[in-house]
């Protein structure tokens, strides 16, 4: 039998204004970077705004997290410490963190969330992160939906979150340690290089190419919005948006699209609930194919799928308008059924193979006008990746959102009485001394009309009963002062009620499930040592951050180029006439491919002679 619980959507924010919008489009939560210690560099925020953001949030139960999921130095302890007392001040609701350090640090009792980064893969891993005090824990995206239930069934007390759109690391995230090796940019520090969406040539060991300048680590971004039931299912009460680095137009129709498609589950299945205040209404249709995206996948959430990559381009590919039918002049015509507006953004793939775009300079029914005709042909695919009338519609008011309100009307020996009660129940009288006299006219009808006008305030009156003993004259005047006092005092209430969230800080000796780490684990502080000791870890190597190597993998990743090309001995049973080992080039760079199919991942490391074999990762695989 299911439990009845709460279930959040949860949104991205580069900035106050996209966080803001993420509460007015249908978030239950947003998340955002701090100052520093983000795992978006570009996309910290000043402790002001973090404030301004959940004092606005907070009047819908909307929580705010604050992303402080670097690994840290120990230079940077102290200034982490100060940072997030004033980000509790602040009023934020919790932080979602990577570095097992900051568990050892003078914190105040703000919940701390397991980031995905923290390898969040196994029963073990999640047990012990909750049983030493983590509030949430983050899945990692590769975990399938049985994989998902295994772990909500060992841990049924913890707090478990999922992604559910957005771009995809080809990596396993926090275990990618390629762009600190080719660049210095580390992705545990925030500074990632995306050396995933380069083109690459893969090569076999004689030097024969297999395949030439493709996009081979490149994914297709995420989209689960028709499996949202079955991962409730199996245990997720949290759905994650990725996109802190986003522009506010993707956080407006993402964010709508999803309130829309988890209200619908809600309305069939009563045993889940959203878990914030307030409804939302939208000026415009949201679609998911009108913001960016390379193409949608629901990656390995029911087991392993060809049709994950974006190996032709890592820019945004947009939506199928239709194919190109004729071509005459200056212009085209397509066979589709959407239409196309002045100033569009169209795409299509080349003869090379890669995503060409042109703007629409103008249109006659279905014929296009572009600024300068590309080399399009008859019957090739056309997709929007700009949608000019769209992105006009997101760029002004899209959204509203209001608390519904009860708002009863009657008099007292003394005068008139006014309440107002929300959807959760927060309540306040008002009663105001007033001489009453019988009215010449009905005053039902202008009692409703003036306590209705709550259009500046986060109310919305959805139902009015007038209860007066007589038909005594009441004034607007009266009615509006009473009126805006009523919805002031009901705010004031709904921010007393809040109920902000506290954590305990276990003292515990729970046992790690590794007794010895590698540089996967990520430690780059004394305090992170410190706690895998607490916890019966024996050795740890230090981070790759801060001990850089070349005999280890730079990435794992559930992605498979042999499976990809069709030649996975466990799937696929089908040999290959190239010979093993595999290399992707990219100008001077060669990385080697191994393929580890006991536990169905592909680690890539540099490029090593045959007699400085990479070394193996040290890694959980309990219960998966």
């Amino acid at each position: 039998m299911i439990t009845a619980r709460p279930v959040e959507l949860l949104a991205p924010a580069k900035d106050l204004n996209c966080g803001m919008e993420a509460v007015r489009h249908g978030a239950d939560a947003v998340y955002t970077g701090a100052p520093m210690f983000g795992a978006r560099a570009a996309a910290g925020n000043p402790i002001d705004d973090i404030r301004v953001l959940c004092d606005y949030a907070h009047t819908y139960n909307v929580r705010i997290y604050v992303a402080f999921n670097t690994i840290l130095k120990d230079s940077e302890l102290m200034v982490a410490e100060r940072m997030i007392h004033q980000l509790y001040d602040a009023g934020a609701d919790a932080l979602i963190v990577q570095d097992m350090g900051i568990t050892q640090l003078d914190i105040p009792p703000i919940p701390l969330h397991a980031s995905t980064q923290t390898d969040n893969v196994t029963p073990g891993k999640v047990e012990f992160l909750h049983k030493v005090g983590f509030k949430r824990i983050v899945l990692a995206r590769e975990l399938t939906i049985d994989e998902i239930q295994t772990i909500s069934k060992r841990v049924p007390e913890a707090t478990l979150e999922a992604f559910i759109h957005g771009a995809l690391c080809v990596s396993y995230s926090g275990r990618c340690y390629m762009s600190s090796a080719l660049s210095g940019r580390s992705a545990n520090r925030g500074e990632c290089a995306q050396y995933c969406r380069l083109p690459y040539t893969l090569v076999d060991s004689e030097g024969k190419t297999i395949v030439e300048n493709k996009h081979l680590l490149s994914l297709k971004d995420l989209n689960r919005s028709d499996h949202l039931e079955a991962m409730m299912l199996a245990g997720i009460s949290s759905f994650k948006i990725e996109g802190r680095l986003k522009d506010v137009s993707y956080v407006k129709n993402i964010t709508a699209y999803y309130r829309r498609r988890l209200d619908a589950v809600f309305a069939q299945n009563p045993a889940f609930y959203r878990s914030s205040s307030g409804h939302s209404s939208f000026t415009f249709e949201p679609c998911p194919e009108k913001s960016f995206n390379r193409g949608f996948t629901a990656y390995f959430l029911h087991g392993r799928e060809a049709d994950i990559t974006s190996f032709d381009t890592p820019k945004s590919q947009g939506e199928s308008i239709g194919v190109v039918k004729e071509i005459k002049g200056n212009s085209f015509t397509v066979a589709g059924l959407k239409p196309i507006h002045n100033g569009d953004g169209l795409a299509f793939f080349n003869s090379r193979g890669e995503l060409e775009g042109f703007r629409v300079n103008r249109t006659e029914a279905n014929r296009i006008f572009p600024q300068k005709m590309p080399a399009l042909k008859p019957k090739m695919p056309l997709y929007r990746n700009f949608d000019h009338e769209f992105e006009n519609k997101l760029a002004a008011p899209s959204a509203e959102r209001k608390i519904s309100v009860r708002v009863g009307w009657g008099d007292c020996p003394t005068g008139f009485l006014l309440t107002m009660t929300d959807e959760t129940d927060a309540r306040i009288t008002l009663a105001r001394p007033f001489v009453k006299e019988l009215a010449r006219k009905p005053q039902d009808d202008n009692i409703r009309a003036q306590l209705a006008k709550l259009g500046n305030t986060p109310f919305e009156a959805c139902e009015t009963v007038i209860s007066m003993t007589k038909n005594y004259f009441v004034p607007s005047s009266l009615l509006n002062d009473m009126r805006r006092e009523a919805a002031e005092k009901l705010l004031s209430v709904r921010r007393i009620r809040y109920r902000r969230q506290y954590a305990k800080r276990y003292e515990n000796d729970v046992a790690y499930p590794l007794q010895n780490l590698d540089y996967t684990a990520n430690i780059s502080n004394r305090k992170a040592e410190d706690f895998y000791k607490k916890h019966g870890v024996k050795t740890s190597e230090p981070s790759f951050e801060e001990v850089p190597r070349d005999d280890v993998p730079l990435m794992y990743t559930k992605h498979c180029l042999r499976y990809g090309m069709g030649w996975c001995p466990v799937f696929q049973r089908k040999k290959s006439s190239y010979k093993e080992p595999y290399y992707l080039v990219y100008k001077d760079k060669k990385l080697r491919l191994t393929f580890d199919c006991k536990n169905c991942q592909m680690l890539i490391s540099m490029s090593s002679p045959a007699t400085n074999p990479v070394r193996p990762l040290i890694k959980d695989t309990e219960g998966l």
